[in-house]
């Protein structure tokens, strides 16, 4: 790959979408998250994705997301925006990305429909081709692609990475065992340091990270671990932080993203609890265990900056 056609590496950073008290964007919310991003080193930034609702974002509100994503990034990282569902949707969402001077985009699956590898291909062929932008392909849901698929898409040169968010280890070695470094790796997996051990040595060498939305330095922490082998360091951020975190995260449907602003909420960042269906909030009872978790955590791996507790 070149480098205007590389994939992101590290970590990524995926801000929320933060509403105001009307329900509508708060616009100098999500220029503070993602600044807040920025300043902790995050690679690269995914806005409108699955982490800041995007099936619940109008046409309106993605456009003006993308245009102050690109604008607040200022070239410091690359932005990609969140393409999927249905066809037209996507194609005016994927014009929308190169106006507004995108990197590219994150394909998610079309809705509802199951899909023959022709259709998929059929699918991801049109958005792909509709711009010069970079694509990143999602391994997920309904959008599950096979060897051959893959091969055939690579053949276009705006394709430059895969993210899995399924967990079948069986395909990913194959995948990339086939392809390489064609294409960069990217591990999309709910709360990806879970089960980023398990993805390095295959060759991924980034993944998307929710917790990096309130407590950055600790995923930062936990990857340089993991990269420099430093097993007891990984060992006690997973018991102190990751796995703590991910179980609250397991106790509800929707809490993958609602447990997001939770968080942030807690550490003093100015996104309140609140989504738009149908996820819901994070419940009193869930919502005051995160907060123990991220006291103790934050007592035992301090950040640079003060967090309100």
């Amino acid at each position: 790959m070149t480098e205007k056609r590389k994939a992101p590496e590290g970590i990524s950073g995926f801000p929320v979408t933060p509403f105001n008290e009307s329900g509508n964007i708060d616009k100098e919310a999500l220029t503070k998250n993602i600044e807040f991003l920025l300043d902790e080193g995050l690679e690269s930034i995914f806005v409108a994705c699955g982490a800041g609702e995007c099936t619940n974002i109008g046409m309106e509100e993605f456009e003006e997301m993308t245009e102050l994503a690109v604008s607040v990034t200022g070239g410091r990282a690359p932005v990609y925006t969140g393409i999927g569902g249905n066809m037209s949707e996507s194609l005016k969402k994927t014009e929308i990305s190169e106006r507004k001077g995108a990197d590219g985009y994150l394909i998610l699956p079309p809705y509802l429909i199951q899909g023959e590898q022709e259709g998929l291909y059929e699918y991801y062929k049109a958005i792909i081709t509709s711009t010069d932008l970079n694509a990143i392909l999602y391994q997920r849901g309904n959008a599950l692609l096979q060897l051959e698929t893959l091969k055939r898409l690579t053949d276009f040169p705006q394709v430059v990475g895969l993210k899995d968010g399924v967990g079948d280890m069986e395909t990913n070695i194959e995948f990339t065992q086939e392809i390489g470094d064609r294409l960069g790796w990217l591990n999309g997996m709910p709360m990806a340091e879970v089960t980023m051990p398990a993805y390095i040595p295959l060759g991924f060498n980034c993944y998307s990270s929710a917790i990096s939305n309130y407590i950055p330095h600790i995923s930062r922490k936990f990857y340089e671990a993991l990269k420099e082998g430093d097993e007891d360091q990984v060992k006690e951020i997973y018991e102190d932080v990751i796995l703590p975190i991910n179980r609250i995260r397991r106790k509800r449907k929707g809490y993958a993203v609602a447990l997001i602003k939770a968080g942030m909420e807690i550490v003093g960042l100015p996104v309140s609890n609140t989504v738009r269906p149908p996820v819901t909030p994070v419940e009193e009872e869930h919502y005051e265990e995160l907060r123990g978790v991220l006291k103790d955590a934050l007592k035992k791996y301090p950040p640079n900056r003060e967090a309100a507790l």
